[in-house]
């Protein structure tokens, strides 16, 4: 700093800058659990007072997603897979095109024979995808949202591997009970999250069967990894129900008085 006339020169204080980064785009492969317990209904309805049930309302809190993130970026891209004991594709290939969503939708059918859920394979190919993606200076992220109140997810993936994509999850159930232990479930997608994910990923659940909330917990998965706070600073949304402060009025005049209603009569 150049001091002025008259005045002794005083020493530039180290000026900190901030490299230019650019933020990758994404390849974002989701896993949608197709167990019976996708089926169960939800408390909100449609028009025609048909019940949605879980699966309805993840098809399209998937499409909302998609939309929203495409309009921040056009260049990220997509892909599909369903977990029923374990993982299988519904549409392998990434695209930008919300109808490749729509179509791999028609292809989800419910396994009957629920149980056992591993997730193994899901991390294999991420792993192998993410390599791919990689390659092209993309990112890969997986979105698993699950549906099962009482199975806890088994994997086996080494710790010493090398964590390659990020890893979100939503997960939906039913209230605790004696044939359900969703907090036990959550604690083990915790665990495979913590294991398997590259950047910050983030978990979230609901049993309270609100559509709007799990379009809510979408809405804040559409965070990028590599602008992600930990999940425990997130604040938002905001709550509507919160008041703001009171204003202050000692400023204006008058403000300081006791406000008189005026009679109607």
């Amino acid at each position: 700093m150049e001091g002025r006339a008259g005045q002794s020169s005083i020493t530039a204080a180290p000026r900190y800058t901030l490299q230019p980064t650019r933020l990758s785009s994404e390849d974002i492969l989701f896993c949608i659990d197709v167990d019976p317990e996708s089926l169960v209904e939800m408390k909100s309805a449609t028009v025609s007072g048909r019940a949605f049930t879980r699966l309805d309302s993840i098809k399209q809190a998937i499409i909302l997603f998609i939309n929203a993130k495409l309009a921040i970026n056009p260049d990220h891209r997509f892909a599909y897979c369903a977990l029923g004991k374990t993982p299988f594709w519904l549409k392998k290939d990434f695209s930008s095109e919300v109808d490749s969503a729509i179509a791999a939708f028609r292809g989800i059918t419910v396994d009957s024979s629920g149980g056992h859920a591993d997730l193994t394979h899901l991390f294999k190919v991420a792993n192998h995808e993410a390599k791919k993606s990689r390659s092209q200076n993309r990112l890969l992220r997986v979105i698993l949202i699950y549906c099962r109140s009482s199975v806890v997810p088994q994997h086996q993936w080494p710790t010493t591997n090398q964590k390659l994509f990020t890893f979100d999850v939503v997960y939906l159930h039913d209230k605790p009970g004696p044939d359900n232990c969703p907090q036990k479930v959550y604690d083990g997608l915790v665990d495979a999250l913590e294991q398997v994910s590259e950047y910050e990923g983030y978990i979230f659940e609901s049993g309270q069967g609100l559509t709007r909330v799990l379009f809510r917990h979408m809405c804040v998965l559409l965070s990028h990894p590599q602008q992600r706070c930990v999940q425990d600073d997130i604040d938002v949304p905001k709550s509507l129900t919160k008041k703001s402060p009171a204003p202050d009025n000692s400023s204006i005049p008058g403000g300081d008085q006791e406000c008189v209603p005026v009679s109607s009569q």
